[in-house]
């Protein structure tokens, strides 16, 4: 058996953030699927929010009013407060700890206007402030040495739990599909989203829930799953994100009549509304007939803003256009369609990371989690960009230093090594052994398709009870599925199985949380019940696992200062 004081599942920023705030003093791992440096924080291109106020006067409160705002009002405005004012240290800490941002003329942090903001204030490193930060906090964990252990290409598989206390992970070595238990004192999880669900989206291959269904099969619920953020500037028929700093730096979106659209939908803030709002526009104008062609894509156009500024400050967009669809930006605009981006819902945590498993608060000893697989919940039912970086290195810093304070009054649990190693075997036996009359890819696709068709920027009763009979058609078909490798060495079709079976679990989770909410708020729309509806929906959805399928009850939001008003701009 392995031990650890501290294992924190995940490394993204959110992950390597709470690993320096646990490793002085404590022994830590850092177990991830993927190389950390390929973790899907690096993918967040436009920036990272805080009231700076480096070209225009701003303030926390303007920053937390917007946040609120922009959730449509389901944020616990505690928790946004809190993550609002320690905005502008975190940046000058990442400065500090060697992340460069662009600059002004006069050497202050460059910000840009985003969707949402009132005030321009996502301070970014051109279009690739993800890619930045990551590498940057990547570099003071290998300057960690010893005090970090790094378990790269691991796959987590469970959560050991026993009453109200964790005790550690179940994990297996990618390499050689070794089966290892990892006792720790604390676990942190920081595994990201499961945008992966969906057909259109511009999450990395390693967004399969795999966090999120481990905790919920420990019987922890999950905290507003219906709420998936759909970006509306994906490339056509791929997904792949084409920043909103396309936006923030004055990028039209025109429809098939060479229309800006956007003047319809949201006047004052035209292509710098919200992201729901925008992504609503979007699929309007194509299920209208005013796609480009009469097909199911409109246009990003950046050509007015010349050559040498997409060059400054928006280079990645440029060669992601030219690589994936031989498109120059500086020449031709760039076809898009709102693509399944970011997920508001997840484990539930307070405001220090500490996981929560009721709607009274109760905390889980020993559990933490931090970033887009948590619910603090700081979004609400709508993400403003670049909040979520923020967020990230926000409650990966309070997760990690939670689980510091924790972990130095605790102790080792015992844990039935045997038995949990063998729980983790069968499931592999189970693959190994089924009849092999279904195709695994076939039943990704279909999952994939219903949800993208059924549960996606607009959704209804009709729809979202087809989707639900659907995933559970193929929940029945995955366990006839044909594996082909059978071998332990790097048996990544394995891996895929099992992240298959988590996602189909969790596609069914989302469209019962979205049929429950017989309201339209944030990225949640309802074509059936297109009205907010404060009196019966402005709390938060916890689902269970039930003995007869998933068991759904409601927990009361955190409001404070600013009460719910129409949300328009």
């Amino acid at each position: 058996m392995i031990k650890h004081d501290v294992v924190i599942v995940g490394s993204g920023l959110a992950g390597m953030r709470a690993a320096l705030e646990t490793c002085k003093g404590l022994d830590v791992a850092i177990l991830t699927k993927v190389y950390p440096t390929r973790s899907h924080s690096g993918a967040a291109q436009g920036g990272i929010a805080a009231s700076l106020g480096s070209t225009e006067s701003d303030s926390w409160e303007e920053h937390m009013y917007d946040t609120v705002k922009g959730g449509d009002f389901l944020s616990d405005q505690d928790a946004v407060e809190e993550y609002v004012k320690a905005a502008p240290k975190v940046i000058y800490e990442l400065e500090h700890l060697g992340c460069i941002f662009s600059r002004t003329p006069d050497g202050k942090i460059a910000q840009r206007h985003f969707g949402g903001h009132s005030k321009p204030r996502a301070c970014f490193a051109a279009d690739r402030t993800g890619h930045a930060i990551l590498h940057a906090l990547h570099e003071q964990i290998l300057k960690e040495g010893k005090s970090v252990k790094i378990y790269s290409e691991w796959f987590m598989h469970s959560l050991i739990t026993e009453g109200n206390k964790c005790k550690g992970v179940v994990v297996s070595d990618i390499q050689t599909g070794a089966v290892e238990v990892i006792q720790a004192k604390s676990v942190i999880f920081c595994t990201g989203g499961y945008g992966r669900v969906c057909k259109i989206t511009s999450n990395a291959f390693a967004s399969t829930a795999d966090g999120v269904m481990a905790a919920f099969n420990a019987g922890i619920p999950l905290e507003d799953a219906e709420f998936v953020q759909f970006h509306p500037s994906g490339l056509y028929r791929q997904g792949i994100l084409f920043s909103e700093a396309a936006r923030s730096e004055g990028g039209y979106l025109v429809n098939g009549k060479g229309e800006r659209f956007m003047e319809k939908y949201a006047p004052s803030r035209m292509e710098l509304a919200p992201r729901d709002i925008v992504s609503r526009a979007e699929q309007s104008e194509i299920d209208e007939g005013r796609g480009i062609d009469g097909k199911d894509y409109i246009y990003l156009d950046l050509r007015h803003l010349g050559e040498k500024k997409i060059n400054e400050r928006l280079p990645q967009i440029r060669q992601l256009g030219l690589d994936f669809i031989g498109v120059d930006c500086v020449t031709d605009p760039l076809p898009i369609q709102p693509t399944a981006h970011y997920s508001m819902g997840g484990i539930p945590t307070n405001k220090f990371g500490q996981v929560i498993i009721d709607d009274q608060g109760t905390p889980m000893e020993g559990f933490f989690a931090a970033g887009e697989c948590a619910c603090v919940s700081v979004h609400g039912a709508n993400r403003l960009g670049t909040n979520s970086l923020l967020e990230a290195v926000v409650f990966g810093q309070r997760a990690g230093k939670a689980a510091f304070e924790y972990t130095q009054k605790a102790s080792f649990e015992n844990i039935n090594e045997g038995q949990e190693k063998a729980r983790i075997l069968e499931t592999f036996e189970d693959i190994f052994q089924r009849d092999g009359t279904e195709s695994y890819n076939v039943i990704r696709n279909e999952m994939k398709e219903v949800m993208t068709s059924h549960c996606g920027v607009y959704r209804s009763a009709k729809k979202l009870e087809h989707c639900i009979e659907t995933l559970k058609k193929l929940q029945v078909r995955y366990k006839k599925g044909k594996v082909t490798d059978r071998g332990k060495l790097f048996n990544t079709e394995l891996y895929e199985i099992i992240e298959l079976g988590n996602m189909l679990k969790m596609a069914e989770i989302i469209a019962t949380c979205a049929l429950s909410r017989e309201e339209s708020r944030g990225g949640h729309h309802r074509t059936d019940f297109p009205k907010r509806d404060d009196d019966k929906f402005l709390k938060h959805t916890l689902v269970y696992p039930g003995k007869d399928g998933l068991d759904i009850k409601y927990k009361p939001v955190t409001l404070g200062k600013h009460k719910p008003v129409e949300r328009t701009y």
